[in-house]
């Protein structure tokens, strides 16, 4: 398979041959590879392949292509797309961490952390000026009642989270625009280094919707793991609203921006609870779906401290 692979590889990006072709860990739903294409005039280019698994049905890719080729055109730093169809993209393969725990413990990271919580609303801001339209077929979904279907069909009983609804569509607010969502923009899908943000990562979520849901689930308390600023742990609320509105995003209201955070933590309350049930169902056993699946209450006493007029 690796030989038909490197010479599919070789066709696309109109390589002399490919060396160094291995795949790498990590995604369950699509298959990630990693090459250098070496061209007929000597150059070698670090690329990576993103497909779906051989024989599964085509998870639209071609969407992704086009997002992060419009995303890219409005200033996010994203990887160059060199090819790209249904079922897989070939982009430039860049260097950069993307595991948390080093980028807010090691110290090679000290310069960046103070600077990624502005790096991050900068960001935002570019891709919420990307013009709806500009990705065809994206989706919109009223999120709550997404998940309050994906509780019910979970069939367990979580009081924190019933509140959580409650408190959502009780103090639901305006909505303050319509924009291109990233949907998981987060630790982990940031590719950093020591001078801070080199590139946004995993755009499978990317839709239609309110541009405050970006910058609230940036600062779920999930995503700090265990470091104390709000903001993935590296910042500050005002450092990334400050950014965000002077690189041209939308006025943030506050309170806006907690609904938004809440609603994530609820979200990724719930995600845990599914991928506890992978394991438990015996549909894939797997002690990290297990032990993601033991996150549930912290997920419960993060919503209840968010959603307490008494909290912060």
């Amino acid at each position: 398979m690796a030989t038909e692979l490197a010479d599919e590889l070789c066709r696309r990006v109109g390589a002399e041959h490919v060396e160094g072709l291995r795949r790498l860990s990590g995604g369950a739903s699509r298959e990630t590879w990693s090459f250098d294409a070496v061209m007929g005039d000597g150059r070698v280019r670090p690329l990576i392949l993103r497909r779906d698994p051989p024989g599964a049905p085509k998870s639209g890719m071609a969407k992704e292509r086009a997002v992060l080729e419009a995303a890219g055109a409005a200033g996010v730093p994203v990887p160059a797309v060199l090819d790209g169809d249904d079922s897989s993209i070939i982009m430039e393969r860049l260097e950069g961490e993307t595991i948390p725990r080093r980028i807010l413990r090691d110290d090679v990271f000290a310069d960046a952390r103070p600077r990624m919580a502005a790096q991050c609303g900068a960001i935002l801001a570019a891709l919420h000026r990307v013009p709806v339209d500009a990705v065809p077929g994206l989706e919109q979904a009223d999120q709550v009642a997404q998940f309050r279907e994906l509780l019910d069909v979970l069939g367990e009983p979580h009081p924190a989270f019933e509140l959580g609804f409650r408190w959502l569509e009780a103090n639901r607010p305006a909505r303050s625009g319509t924009a291109v969502v990233h949907g998981d923009f987060r630790h982990g899908n940031l590719m950093v280094g020591p001078e801070g943000v080199r590139a946004v990562l995993d755009w499978e979520l990317v839709h239609v919707g309110d541009p405050m849901e970006d910058l609230g689930w940036l600062c779920v308390k999930a995503w700090r793991f265990g470091a104390p600023s709000p903001v993935g742990g590296f910042g500050t609320y005002d450092e990334l609203v400050d950014a965000y509105e002077g690189a041209g995003g939308g006025p943030v209201d506050r309170r806006s921006l907690r609904w938004w955070e809440a609603l994530g933590t609820l979200k990724w309350g719930i995600m845990c609870i599914m991928q506890a049930a992978t394991h438990t169902s015996g549909a894939l056993r797997s002690v990290e779906l297990a032990a993601i699946g033991r996150r549930v209450c912290e997920n419960e006493l993060d919503l209840l401290d968010l959603i307490d007029p008494a909290g912060r």
